[in-house]
């Protein structure tokens, strides 16, 4: 059963006046995919190489990542800004963020694609910034450290974290798939998640390229959501990661490149790929 968490409300004098019930992350993006009928995570991973103008100014980034939003916001259940394209840029690049958010607003979720894995006071920091200013739905978090680069993040159960698990890059392997006692890594990640899970509020980064992980990965973890990377350009099936991912549980399925940059990278091409991208995800169900 899918957990709410009650938080007290106080008055001016800063005695508890009642009791507010507050759904868990889990249950707010289970009700949102729900209510949008879209499982797509639009990835915004905004750079000036791949808008293919040597000359691209900062102003050019933000033109384009309004387009992207305003082409795909009835079309998108989450948006996923990747931190690493707005640092890049400094200053300019949090205030390009800040009016990113702003821009999205409460139409969709967000997840902060920040893979933080830091631990204690640092982590709060990190969960403080991400959640608390910058605004997140959810963030992803590093978990190499162990728990404690995990909980920080935890701590309020209307906000997400996704775990990396089992990642989409050639290499992910190196360490993943090492096996120890008959498990491998990423199936010890995907049981400490769910020992963590008291606030109902973890979910798993899982690759698309590779549908047999998904199904072995879900079979641990019933009922965690997963947020599946590796689509497009990254050769990830649609297909099987979908139903693997939507077995006994939900998955996002998140397209970054195939999106934000399809065709002539007008608003048609990209809400043309956005909306093949949704009711490809529609005729699996």
């Amino acid at each position: 059963m899918l957990k709410t968490s009650i938080i007290p409300s106080f008055c001016l004098d800063g005695k508890r006046v009642n009791c507010v019930p507050v759904k868990s992350f889990n249950t707010r993006l289970k009700e949102h995919i729900h209510s949008t009928g879209s499982h797509l995570c639009v990835g915004l991973d905004i750079n000036p190489e791949a808008l293919k103008m040597n000359y691209s100014t900062l102003d050019d980034l933000k033109s384009h990542t309004r387009k992207v939003i305003d082409a795909t916001a009835d079309l998108a259940a989450v948006y996923k800004p990747n931190m690493a394209f707005f640092e890049r840029w400094g200053s300019e690049g949090v205030k390009w963020l800040e009016e990113t958010m702003e821009w999205i607003g409460d139409s969709a979720l967000t997840i902060g694609d920040a893979k933080r894995g830091d631990i204690g006071n640092t982590a709060r920091q990190y969960a403080a910034s991400l959640f608390n200013y910058f605004g997140f739905d959810a963030v992803t978090v590093n978990p190499y450290m162990g728990r404690d680069a995990i909980e920080p993040f935890t701590q309020d159960s209307e906000k997400g974290v996704f775990v990396l698990c089992r990642t989409s890059n050639a290499s992910a392997g190196d360490f993943q798939d090492i096996n120890s006692n008959g498990e491998t890594l990423f199936e010890s990640v995907a049981k400490l998640v769910k020992k963590l899970n008291s606030n109902d509020n973890l979910g798993l980064v899982v690759g698309g390229t590779s549908a047999t992980e998904i199904s072995q990965i879900r079979k641990v973890v019933k009922d965690l959501p997963f947020l599946i990377p590796g689509i497009g350009a990254q050769g990830g099936d649609l297909e099987s990661s979908f139903k693997s991912g939507n077995t006994d549980g939900i998955a996002l399925i998140n397209v970054s490149r195939g999106i934000i940059f399809a065709g002539d990278l007008s608003a048609k091409a990209i809400r043309k790929e956005a909306k093949r991208y949704v009711e490809i995800m529609q005729s699996f169900k």
